[in-house]
């Protein structure tokens, strides 16, 4: 089987009914020590963020999965649940296990996408080869790649998918609608302890980690929801392999594309599924697909919300009659309305025009009531999980702009 058809395999493997369709969020946590530093991230220099993980592991019991983010954010992996009201217990569970070990050891929570006080210079480096070498290549590829593995928070959003076509426009749809998804979740309120002002910062941080990989899938000349699987694995044929090696476990080697690491895994005979999976994740566009399809686009939203990007993207992507009538006007944007919808999302103003000569602000408000609309169609009362969120936003701006009303700088 040739390299794009086992990719291609490898991507759709995880194919469901619509009723046994699932959805996992990841949340990631930025924690701070009781005299305002983050915590270390190895082990060594008081307690870390290191042991931190192995304690909620042993917590956990059967609600996920942590990890540790190379700056030492914690990173919480959910079970996949078909229900999101199940999926909002499970993330309160999680939140009780962590508030009960940062209450032990003296830690804060700092519930924002953005590090709001420290500079990279600043913080630990995971002691990982993999992490390391990561941080070696986004220097050579984009200017602001520290910033984003050590200063950054999010959360990300991940569906199974009911055929090719449903993840073709799942994807599709997610890429057309990033800046409405950035403007919604933005709460990156500091940076270096002042106010970002009207700037929607970790999307600015992201634009400008690695052209190669990141950015909406429309910049990788992905424009339509046709043959969208296709045109994504010939992108990711294409991609520089981040740790320059001809083996995944060796960090060191030849630079090389991805694809041209695939091969020569598959002329040896040695090409299995890990290898297509690590090619995957070495994606990191808006949108992503691995087994599933991935949408990254919101900050870490304040405590409580969690579940909010996980609501709106279903109310948008599962129902089909929902997700039909937004593809039917997401078609019918031209390549320049997209490319200046994109840029709307580095900034948090709402009066800017966007396709259709709309404002927006109106684009944003439109695709809130399509995610209620379609969370109201599934029957389980996920509206509610949404509609507060919402209105909040709608009513005063983002969070990123609510909390610097409230206090411009941010005392550590």
């Amino acid at each position: 089987m040739a390299i794009r058809e086992k990719i291609h395999s490898f991507v759709t493997s995880k194919i469901t009914s619509h009723d046994d369709r699932k959805i996992g969020l990841e949340e990631e946590t930025i924690i701070y020590d009781c005299n305002n530093n983050r915590i270390p991230v190895n082990p060594g220099r008081g307690f870390s963020a290191v042991e931190l993980v192995s304690m909620l592991n042993d917590l956990s019991s059967n609600n996920g999965h942590y990890s540790l983010e190379p700056g030492g954010q914690i990173e919480w992996s959910s079970l996949p649940l078909k229900n999101l009201n199940a999926l909002d217990k499970s993330i309160k569970k999680h939140h009780k296990n962590l508030k009960k070990i940062c209450s032990d050891y003296k830690l804060k929570t700092i519930a924002f996408g953005l590090e709001p006080y420290f500079k990279p210079r600043q913080i630990e480096l995971i002691k990982n080869n993999k992490y390391v070498r990561m941080d070696e290549a986004l220097v050579k590829n984009g200017k602001m790649g520290r910033w984003m593995m050590r200063n950054t928070a999010s959360i990300q959003i991940n569906f199974d998918v009911t055929s090719k076509s449903d993840m073709e426009e799942m994807t599709f749809i997610s890429d057309c609608l990033h800046p409405i998804a950035s403007y919604l979740f933005s709460n990156s309120p500091y940076k270096g302890g002042f106010g970002v002002g009207m700037k929607n910062y970790r999307n600015i941080i992201w634009e400008n980690t690695d052209n190669s990989r990141c950015k909406n899938l429309l910049d990788h000349g992905i424009s339509t929801s046709a043959n969208l699987l296709d045109k994504y694995i010939e992108f990711l044929l294409t991609v520089p392999h981040m740790f320059n090696s001809k083996k995944s476990s060796d960090y060191k080697g030849k630079p090389v594309l991805i694809g041209e690491w695939l091969a020569e895994l598959e002329q040896s005979e040695n090409l299995v599924e890990k290898h297509i999976d690590f090619a995957l994740h070495q994606i990191f566009t808006n949108v992503r697909l691995k087994r599933v399809v991935e949408v990254r686009g919101s900050d870490r939203t304040p405590s409580g919300y969690e579940i909010a990007p996980a609501a709106f993207w279903s109310g948008i992507l599962i129902n089909p009659d929902v997700k039909g009538e937004v593809l039917s006007i997401c078609k019918r944007w031209s390549k320049k309305d997209r490319i200046s919808f994109n840029l709307l999302a580095s900034s948090l103003e709402v009066n800017s025009s966007g396709p259709d000569g709309k404002k927006f602000g109106e684009w944003i408000e439109w695709a809130c009531k399509k995610a209620v609309k379609g969370l109201k169609t599934r029957n389980f009362g996920e509206e509610k999980l949404l509609q507060n969120f919402v209105n909040k936003v709608i009513d005063q701006g983002p969070f990123t702009l609510q909390t610097q009303k409230h206090a411009p700088t941010f005392i550590s």
